[in-house]
């Protein structure tokens, strides 16, 4: 057996635990949420986000889920809804800074704060073996700024309790700094990254603008970005960065009023964005997101995850 052949085994192995941890319903001490916690998931119209959507209603949340569409959006919502769920959608283009300030309004006018926030919403134009930056510009900010944007608009939102909120992005391992296949060149850049003490937003801003900067004038493919889907990937390491600076900024804040935030990669899930060529089913896919944002000793925070475990950046 080779080595994708045991990697796979494995693979197949975890996921074959965590079913079994799907089953084991959590104990009365362990819920620290009830129906009136709310949890708000972009991009939850379809693929991922909709499945952390039914998850978190299956739980006992109450789930608002976004989509740029709002048409789409409610039809989403009504399937839910007629479930037995508590569910509503509004429309929210992380692209688009007014609808997050709209969005941010009618969340504080109808609910007053939010208990969860799992960033979902993103894209991805490359399949297969593909490596088109065609639309880098696109990707970065959508994945990275958009996915920052939302955060900056909702921590203000975010509900005191001793339980902690919580933050989660989804992200991919693709993102990794020193990742097996992805790695980032640039060993100057490299450390600037590792480095959570001196890294700052400016830090990550700057890469992701230089990185597009070079796909403008073509000399990207020489300067040691990731060469696996290399748009996404960067976009999902400014995630994994942000993530961690993040969680340094929020631990100050006083007991009582903690916001814990982690990221996670689901997978090459068989969903619209991978041409439904994933591996990984989606309920698979949204499993471990849901685990972060439901963990009843929350204490973790500035981490990356994947099929429930720690993984390294």
């Amino acid at each position: 057996m080779g080595r994708k052949e045991r990697a796979e085994e494995r693979r197949k192995q975890r996921q074959q635990e965590i079913s079994l941890f799907r089953t084991i319903p959590y104990s009365d001490h362990q819920r620290w949420w009830n129906s009136e916690t709310i949890a708000v998931v972009t991009g939850a119209n379809r693929g991922i986000g909709f499945e952390i959507a039914r998850q978190l209603c299956g739980h006992g949340l109450t789930v608002i889920l976004t989509s740029r569409d709002s048409a789409i959006g409610r039809e989403a919502a009504s399937v839910l809804q007629e479930g037995g769920f508590n569910a509503v959608s509004h429309q929210l283009d992380v692209l688009d800074p007014s609808s997050i300030e709209q969005f941010a309004e009618w969340v504080q006018q109808n609910y007053g704060f939010v208990d969860i926030l799992i960033n979902n919403a993103g894209v991805n134009y490359n399949m297969g073996s593909e490596n088109s930056v065609e639309n880098a510009e696109n990707v970065i900010a959508t994945n990275y700024f958009g996915t920052k944007n939302v955060i900056k608009a909702m921590v203000p939102l975010m509900k005191p309790s001793a339980s902690g909120a919580r933050i989660v992005n989804v992200s991919s391992r693709l993102g990794r700094i020193n990742g097996r296949r992805n790695k980032i060149e640039d060993s100057a850049l490299r450390g600037q990254l590792e480095d959570v003490d001196s890294l700052s937003e400016e830090v990550i801003d700057q890469m992701v603008h230089t990185f597009v900067e070079q796909v403008k004038d073509g000399t990207w493919t020489s300067a040691g970005w990731p060469q696996t889907f290399t748009d996404y990937s960067v976009s999902k390491l400014a995630v994994n960065c942000y993530t961690r600076i993040m969680a340094k900024v929020l631990s100050d804040r006083p007991e009582g009023e903690k916001i814990f935030i982690n990221c996670y990669c689901p997978g090459w899930v068989k969903t619209a964005m991978t041409g439904w060529a994933g591996n990984v089913s989606v309920e698979e896919g949204a499993d471990t997101g849901v685990w972060l944002a439901l963990l009843p000793d929350q204490s973790v925070t500035g981490k990356i995850f994947a099929e429930r475990r720690e993984v390294h950046f």
